[in-house]
């Protein structure tokens, strides 16, 4: 599949001020005059997923890396598989390490604010009900994998659309750590995306299987889903 080019340049320092000037950039119409927001839903709609080689801000991307960095590794917690009761660390399909984002940070807050542009935009397009957006930072050190799963089982979860965004610097071939994206219900590969240093997916949560390759050296991403609420009533189905 074809990688989409999305985001204006936006180089200028990441204070307070710039975040909304470099998130409202990135949604600007590209060279050919064609919306960033059509050609994410129509590979939703046609394909189910879209490989984005620049969506966000130099600007952006360097603020969540220093944030990423700065946060004490003590905090990040192993991450687990399942959701709320069924929880649990299972280190036999998955070794890496997360820590949970909300806006306390202006870099997350702004990369938050994108996503929900994005959000209102694909409601728009293919209305799909999304009514939030929670994500995390994800770890993989040296030798750490996820092997192959779903993010989402039909009817079984409110997790609808996935996104990857990858903040590893410098990234090479033989750093390893590309996901891997497998046909429905096959196991043909679809898509090996390299985790880039800005590169982002998007995919279908309940239509794709994929794993993370076994990591060479350090690999960090920003990991999300966009949510439904299947609660009923005024009850809200709570995050993660």
């Amino acid at each position: 599949m074809n990688a989409v080019p999305l985001a204006a340049e936006c180089t200028t320092p990441l204070a307070d001020s710039l975040v909304d000037t470099c998130v409202t950039n990135s949604w600007q119409r590209g060279p050919d005059d064609g919306d960033p927001a059509d050609r994410i839903a129509a590979a939703l709609r046609e394909i189910g997923y879209i490989v984005l080689p620049a969506p966000l801000p130099p600007a952006l991307l360097g603020s969540l890396l220093r944030h990423f960095r700065s946060i004490d590794r003590a905090r990040f917690q192993a991450a687990g598989i399942g959701r709320e009761r069924e929880h649990q660390v299972n280190q036999f399909v998955r070794t890496d390490e997360i820590f949970w984002l909300d806006r306390s940070n202006p870099a997350v807050a702004a990369y938050l604010s994108w996503a929900e542009n994005l959000r209102l935009e694909l409601n728009r397009r293919l209305f799909l009900g999304l009514f939030d957006y929670e994500c995390h930072y994800a770890r993989y050190d040296r030798g750490s994998y996820y092997k192959k799963h779903m993010d989402a089982f039909k009817g079984g979860t409110n997790r609808v659309v996935s996104t990857v965004l990858y903040l590893t610097p410098n990234w090479q071939p033989k750093d390893g750590g590309e996901l891997q994206i497998y046909a429905p219900d096959s196991d043909t590969v679809a898509e090996k995306v390299a985790p880039r240093f800005g590169q982002m997916v998007i995919f279908l949560s309940e239509e794709f299987p994929h794993e993370v390759l076994t990591t060479n050296r350090p690999r960090y991403s920003v990991t999300g889903w966009f949510r439904v609420n299947n609660s009923l009533g005024e009850t809200v189905d709570p995050a993660r």
